[in-house]
């Protein structure tokens, strides 16, 4: 069975993505229930030298979008980071999904040898399309969601393994 790009990517974003959007609604509600500053989360850092949960959410998405436009051959968009409340941020989440949605699924499966370039400068980074994905985007993508769920569950947030993973 050879290894499909598509798979390995679109669905995996949108899945991770829309579990990301239900935890925004839970933690919504968890504020309004208990009383909490909504910012007292939305700039929550695990440790002083991390990012707040707003840009966790925001480079999780980053991630999905260019990877997805990168694989694509398309230019990848850019998206102002000025998320301040958890609505703005399922908006960009929402914003990203409709985008990944939009890419041809036959220019992504033919990515794998695609020669790919991220970063600018001297944090620029070339790769071939499969290792792109596998080794850099996908990690990458993974780490920033997985920091905002913690984020969310640190501060006692009710979710669990299957918040994180949702449904596919």
């Amino acid at each position: 069975m050879s290894f499909s790009m598509y798979s390995a990517s679109i669905p995996v974003f949108r899945q991770i993505l829309n579990s990301l959007l239900a935890i925004l609604n839970k933690a919504e509600a968890h504020v309004e229930e208990k009383k909490i500053d909504p910012n007292a989360l939305l700039q929550f850092r695990l440790y002083p030298d991390m990012l707040p949960f707003t840009r966790q959410i925001q480079i999780a998405a980053d991630f999905a979008k260019g990877a997805g436009a990168r694989l694509a051959g398309q230019d990848v968009p850019s998206y102002e980071d000025s998320e301040k409340t958890f609505g703005e941020l399922k908006l960009r989440i929402t914003r990203t999904l409709a985008f990944l949605d939009s890419l041809p699924q036959a220019a992504i499966e033919d990515s794998a040898g695609r020669a790919i370039t991220s970063g600018s400068g001297e944090k620029t980074r070339h790769f071939v399309g499969q290792e792109y994905l596998v080794h850099y985007a996908l990690p990458h993508f993974y780490f920033h969601a997985t920091t905002a769920y913690d984020i969310l569950r640190h501060n006692g947030l009710e979710i669990g393994k299957k918040d994180f993973i949702g449904s596919w």
